[in-house]
Order: C-alpha cells, then structure tokens, then sequence
C-alpha cells in the first residue's frame, strides 16, 4: 500500500514536471504588464559604446524587452510603441494619448503600466500622469541616462526593475512612480538632479519611496499629495492644454518678458524665481498687470528644495500671484495647465498647489 501511494506520488510529480513546458508554466499566474515606449536615451544608439554622442527613441520597444534576461519571469510582458522621441521632444499631444491609452488599459485585465521614457523631462510627464490617470494600479516610469549600446548600459537593468515594482501588489495606491537606478520615486517629489550621472534623480522635499534591488522591491511610505484616483482632473474629450509660460528669474531680469508672453498669448505664467519665489521689483509690477487681466502668475523657485512660501516675502493678495508651495516650476506650469481648464479664482488656484 505504502509504495503504491509513493508511486502515484512520483508520477503526480513527473506529470507537473513535463506539464510545465506546455502551457502550464507559473506564468500564466503572473501579473500582466504592458510597457508604453515613448523613446528617449533608454532607446537610444551611438556610434560608439564609450562616447557620449547618441541619438535617442531608435530601438523598438519588442528588441528592449527582448534586451532584458529574465524580465519575462517577473510578469505576463506586451509592448507598444506610442511614439519614439527624445524627452526633450515630449508634447501634450504625447501626454494625453499616453493618459488615455493608460486608463484604458487599466480599466481592463491589466494589473501595471511601465512607461519608458527619456530622463529630460521625465518629471513632468510623471506628474501630468500623477493628476489625469484613474485608477490605483501602478504606472511606473523609467529611463536611462546611457544609450543601449553604450558601455555600462543603465537602461536593461532601469527596465527590469521597473517592472517588478509594477508587477509588485505593494506598488498599487501609491501614484504615478519613476523607478531609475535602483530607486522608486514619486512623481510629486523626484526631479532631474544631474546632466549625465546615472545617479540623476532625487526627491529633495521628501526622499524616494523606495528601493528596488534586481527585482526586489521595499517601500518605505506613500506619496505627498493627491493623485490619480483622488485628482479632480481628467483627459476625457481634452484634445489640447492652456499655453502656459516659464520665464527664468535671476539679477536685474527683464520686466517686459511677462508683458511679452501676455502678448503672445500665454493663459497663465509661471516665474521659476529667485530664492523663496521672489523677482524684481519691476516684474512684480508685471506680474501684477498679468494678473488684472485675468492671467494667473505661479511664483515657483530656481532651486531644487524648499516650498515657496504664501505672502512671504511677496504680498500674493496685493499682486494677484500665486505660491507654487512645494512644485518646481516645470510641475507648477503641469498644474496650471490642467487648473485653467476651467475658471477659478486665485484662492482656488492656491488651494490645488496645497493640495497636489
């Protein structure tokens, strides 16, 4: 009796064994991951493996994947080419077909969303995505800052963890990610930190939201801010964005420059100010004439930390201007985009750069 049970147990374990590679694999158990390429550095090719000339968005998205060993196990895998440009090329156009394509998609059987992206402006696609996508599954960014054939490639290794977040059931609720060099950061939090290092990005208000080490995942807290499922935002029916305008502070800047992107037709301002949002006495005065027209100005920060400060050292009420709080100035120009799709006040306008 004993060996028959012992016998039935070694041809139950030989009949698994050999069902295996006939579509009965672990991975029809996996999670099921799309990657949306948009190009960048990540896909990008030079002439050569040490040198820094490359051209980006020349390699498909089925030869990444196919670039990455292992990357299969870690989730059910598809890819789509939504555009293949640099990130310096990035569009509103891009944007919202890359919004839409994502709400679709995780409406259905798709458990995460991997985005791959350029480093340029990264940033600010992740925070667009953080206030215009519905629903908590993840969506995770990544990038590269090495081309594909460059010695050292950061890209394969960017992707696979960039996927093990997304495949990670701890990943959902915490918003739009950016997962590059080991690190998962918020969209609200990370920026650009560095030209050519492959340690480019920080979150300098808040830290990262974790780390992910060859596939395995820790996080440490959720996002500031509200985001995806919480926004009051939304892409349906939208087919284009407010203009809104950055004009860079510094020494004895040029008053008629706000006056000028008035005239050219900017629906809002955002001035990237010195120290705590502050700018010349004369591009207040500037300001304050944008803002008797009904054109908001945002006062964000050249710097890379620190909120800027309401009625610090600028009366906001007296000039009509907003505090951008903790958002760099190309996330405040995302935020007043999306607010001017409808009128607001200036009150309401200051609350969402609190609350977002």
């Amino acid at each position: 009796m004993k060996k028959q049970l012992h016998l039935k147990s070694i041809l139950a374990v030989m009949l698994i064994t050999f069902m295996i590679p006939y579509g009965y694999s672990q991975s029809t158990k996996l999670p099921k991951v799309v990657i949306l390429a948009t190009g960048g550095t990540i896909a990008g090719k030079g002439a050569s493996e040490t040198g820094s000339a490359y051209t980006s968005g020349q390699v498909t998205i089925e030869s990444m994947i196919d670039a990455v060993p292992n990357i299969r196990k870690l989730a059910n895998l598809s890819g789509e080419q939504l555009s293949n440009v640099g990130s310096q090329d990035m569009s509103v156009e891009i944007w919202l077909k890359l919004a839409k394509r994502i709400n679709e998609l995780l409406a259905g059987d798709v458990d995460g969303i991997v985005i791959t992206h350029g480093t340029d402006t990264q940033e600010e696609t992740a925070f667009f995505l953080n206030l215009v996508v519905k629903s908590d599954k993840p969506v995770v960014l990544t990038a590269s800052m090495r081309p594909s054939s460059a010695l050292s490639a950061d890209g394969p290794l960017n992707l696979y963890n960039a996927v093990a977040v997304a495949a990670n059931p701890e990943a959902k609720g915490r918003g739009i990610m950016v997962v590059i060099n080991d690190k998962i950061f918020s969209a609200h939090s990370v920026t650009k930190v560095n030209t050519t290092n492959v340690d480019a990005f920080a979150a300098p208000m808040h830290g990262q939201l974790g780390d992910v080490n060859f596939g395995n995942v820790e996080f440490y807290h959720y996002p500031h801010g509200l985001h995806t499922t919480k926004s009051e935002f939304s892409v349906d029916g939208l087919k284009e964005l407010p203009r809104v305008d950055i004009v860079y502070a510094c020494a004895d800047m040029s008053p008629d420059l706000i006056d000028i992107m008035v005239k050219a037709g900017a629906k809002g301002i955002v001035v990237a100010g010195v120290g705590d949002g502050n700018m010349t006495s004369t591009t207040l005065e500037a300001a304050k004439r944008a803002t008797s027209k009904g054109i908001p100005v945002v006062r964000s920060s050249r710097l890379c930390e620190g909120a800027v400060l309401i009625h610090g050292e600028v009366d906001d009420a007296k000039y009509g201007t907003v505090a951008s709080d903790e958002l760099n100035p190309q996330k405040a120009r995302v935020l007043l985009m999306m607010a001017l799709l409808k009128k607001r006040s200036r009150e309401n306008l200051q609350q969402l750069f609190l609350d977002y």
